[in-house]
């Protein structure tokens, strides 16, 4: 299979994945699996096409990106979202991944592994639809510092490959009492400073593996992660509102099932 061809399934792959909660990493450590594309430069590609999706969410969100620059609400305690429910919202995340970086890379970025956190997050999600109360946040606006902060700490379980940063934080945030298009919507957001701050030091380690030759390869698969995931993101707003996450859920453990019986065994 060529190069190109690769880059196009696993830039599909990410589009879709990144912020549904199913879990980009696990997908694309499966696939490339199953592709044959694996070891540092198959890594390496997979950091720069998550820098598309990140790219999709910063064009879609980019009115509210921009307000958080904005200290006023912030000085007169105004009852609107800012830059302190971002903070909250990564600064357990990033704490976590710091310390635990090399350990997740070098020993859980593996089919094995994924398996386990694909099961365990989809228990999560389903957890979270079941204990869900009837939400107190039902915008961006609404949504508290406490909130923020609980949806922080679930974030935290997403280091673990597989377990979904997505799956993690909105199942968060139904917890929490934010309904399910805030807690989509943050969880979209606080994705961003966490995973620049990781692909930006994965590329930093891992800038040697890249050369002129890998460029075609490389710029596929961000462009169509880029635009498959302005797709999906839009998509799933919509789905989520009439299905909740337990579907996906489900489609995680068979998912994991499927693999473990055909592949691992």
């Amino acid at each position: 299979m060529s190069d190109v061809l690769i880059a196009f399934i696993l830039g599909v792959v990410e589009g879709l994945a990144e912020f549904l909660p199913i879990s980009s990493t696990g997908h694309l450590i499966l696939v490339g699996h199953l592709l044959g594309f694996e070891g540092e430069r198959a890594k390496t590609f997979e950091i720069v096409i998550q820098l598309g999706a990140i790219l999709a969410i910063s064009i879609l969100y980019r009115k509210r990106l921009v307000s958080l620059f904005n200290i006023k609400p912030i000085l007169e305690k105004e009852k609107k979202f800012n830059a302190i429910h971002i903070i909250l919202g990564v600064f357990p995340a990033i704490i976590v991944g710091l310390v635990l970086h090399d350990v997740i890379k070098d020993y859980l970025f593996r089919p094995n592994t994924v398996v386990i956190g694909l099961v365990a997050g989809a228990f999560l999600m389903i957890f979270a639809e079941k204990k869900k109360a009837e939400p107190v946040s039902y915008s961006l606006d609404e949504l508290t510092y406490r909130q923020a902060f609980t949806i922080g700490l679930f974030q935290c379980l997403a280091v673990y490959p597989g377990f979904s940063r997505a799956g993690s934080t909105i199942s968060g945030g139904l917890l929490a009492k934010a309904s399910y298009k805030t807690a989509s919507e943050f969880s979209f957001l606080i994705a961003l400073p966490v995973m620049i701050g990781a692909t930006g030091l994965d590329l930093f380690k891992s800038w040697h593996y890249l050369s002129v030759s890998d460029i075609p390869m490389f710029v596929v698969g961000f462009l169509t992660s880029f635009v498959v995931a302005m797709i999906a993101v839009v998509t799933f707003l919509k789905w989520l509102e009439k299905l909740g996450l337990v579907p996906f859920a489900y489609y995680r453990i068979v998912l994991a099932i499927v693999f473990t019986l055909f592949v691992l065994l």
